[in-house]
């Protein structure tokens, strides 16, 4: 196991207290709030991956089975999501996003991406050069397996 320093752990706060602090203002700029993160999260899933039972959903988003049976009943109510049959496996059901949680989706990804960008626009190009780095650390930390 590794020795973490005091200097290690100083860093991981710094770096976890700029990433929740860019999570946030990222979430502001949502074009609609009348969905909860949950809610959003389980779209986002089913509009890149494509149909998905409710049981495979659940894993991608690492909930128990009942709590993603609620999730998209009340997506499905709303309009955001259809459910069709499973092709092979007649218990089953797949769940998929609508043309118009699609387009909300994406409205949505535009708006916080163009924030994101005009935001970058204010850095200088070292800074800049960082930050494109770093996305990509950023992104192996986020796939990463406790």
């Amino acid at each position: 196991m590794t020795t973490l320093t005091a200097a290690d752990l100083e860093f991981a706060h710094a770096v976890r207290l700029a990433v929740m602090r860019l999570a946030r203002q990222l979430r502001r700029q949502r074009t609609d709030e009348s969905l909860t993160l949950s809610q959003t999260s389980a779209l986002a899933v089913l509009d890149r991956l494509g149909p998905l039972t409710p049981g495979a959903l659940a894993e991608q988003e690492n909930v128990q089975p009942p709590t993603m049976t609620k999730l998209v009943a009340g997506l499905e109510a709303r309009g955001l999501v259809s459910t069709a049959p499973h092709p092979s496996d007649g218990r089953q059901k797949l769940v998929a996003v609508t043309p118009g949680a699609h387009a909300m989706l994406e409205a949505d990804r535009s708006a916080r991406d163009a924030w994101l960008a005009l935001r970058m626009g204010d850095l200088t190009p070292a800074e800049v050069a960082t930050l494109r780095a770093a996305s990509e650390v950023l992104g192996k930390l986020a796939q990463a397996v406790p």
